[in-house]
């Protein structure tokens, strides 16, 4: 981009310069060649500010602008100077030729040349300006040589030239901004692509991990047709059991949770693990910290039906809830732990603190 805009800068220097050159070569001098020379100089030394100039500080343009590069606003200062070349030097031009030569080619380069500097304007982002100078160099040519003159002889050229900036500028504008809007598309999908990789990855690291627990025993329970003795079926209830929480909650263990759900499982007691989310906005540390808790609480458990659940809850993430058989044969809540987003440290409570 920085490349292109130099081309092009100096191949406005370089038009701007041959209309220049026109208004220099006459074959019967003006009546006043010092002010056609002051007039050109002047002119020259506008366009060059106005394709060369850089605003002092960095004008709050928008993302797909700001890539068109850090000169495409012109300053304040310059386009002011602009407007004031097109409102001198057509008029000093059309005084230095005189009243016989007004409609010579040295007398009415100005307009051409002030519509190529209102183009640079329109291109460095001052339309306003651009078209205020377009109708300051049309009435006076009116004035100095008449509207029909003044039409034949620039004044259209003028206007089509900054039209047609204009119209690449918003051209350009929507390219950029299209531009943008596809690289941040494709960013996000990236980034989603990435995510969802990351999320297989762990999802096969998931039941890698499960299957070199759960593979050999059930491996062995189709060897044998499902005939097992109470040793191997009580593996096989651990193994399954084991299968289930590394599918539904594997963000909830680490290996004190899978000891622990273990040791339960192996003393009798079902054991029902489930992650619904709420996890991913706890740093590691709260994580490692809420797993040793929860290995605690599992491990003191002697509930024979133990319900482990983690949600979204805005203040709770992650609930033990332990039931059993009472005396009177009904299912009773024995322990109920709930661990909060704000503190860690709860003690379990039991069925009467649960019930409170």
């Amino acid at each position: 981009m920085t490349q292109v805009r130099a081309v092009l800068s100096w191949l406005g220097v370089a038009f701007t310069g041959y209309l220049a050159v026109g208004a220099l070569l006459w074959t019967t001098a003006p009546q006043y060649p010092g002010v056609q020379v002051a007039a050109v100089a002047l002119y020259l030394v506008t366009t060059w500010v106005c394709v060369f100039a850089k605003p002092r500080a960095a004008a709050p343009v928008d993302e797909p602008r700001a890539e068109l590069g850090e000169r495409t606003l012109l300053p304040a200062w310059a386009a002011v100077l602009a407007l004031a070349v097109a409102a001198l030097v057509p008029s000093a031009s059309w005084i230095a030729a005189g009243g016989d030569s007004r409609v010579s080619d040295y007398a009415t380069w100005s307009m051409g040349a002030v519509g190529a500097l209102m183009a640079i304007v329109m291109v460095r982002r001052r339309p306003w300006t651009a078209w205020t100078g377009v109708v300051l160099v049309a009435v006076a040519a009116a004035l100095w040589i008449g509207p029909a003159a003044a039409l034949a002889l620039g004044v259209v050229g003028a206007v089509l030239w900054v039209a047609l900036a204009q119209v690449l500028t918003i051209l350009m504008d929507r390219a950029a901004r299209d531009t943008a809007e596809l690289t941040a598309l494709q960013r996000e999908a990236s980034e989603w692509l990435a995510s969802q990789e990351g999320m297989r990855r762990a999802r096969r690291t998931q039941i890698q991990r499960a299957l070199a627990v759960a593979g050999p025993v059930l491996a062995h329970t189709i060897a044998v047709a499902g005939h097992l003795d109470d040793t191997e079926r009580q593996l096989a209830r651990i193994a399954e059991g084991t299968l289930r929480d590394e599918l539904r909650g594997a963000a909830l263990l680490d290996d004190g949770v899978r000891e622990a759900l273990t040791a339960a499982r192996t003393r009798g007691a079902a054991v029902s693990v489930l992650d619904e989310g709420g996890l991913e906005d706890l740093s590691v540390e709260e994580r490692a910290n809420l797993r040793t808790h929860l290995a605690r609480v599992i491990s003191d458990a002697r509930s024979q039906r133990l319900y482990v659940r983690a949600s979204r809850h805005d203040e709770v993430v992650v609930t033990v809830v332990g039931r059993s058989d009472g005396a009177d044969g009904e299912d009773t809540v024995d322990l109920w732990h709930e661990l909060s987003r704000a503190a860690r440290d709860d003690k379990p409570e039991d069925a009467d603190g649960a019930g409170a």
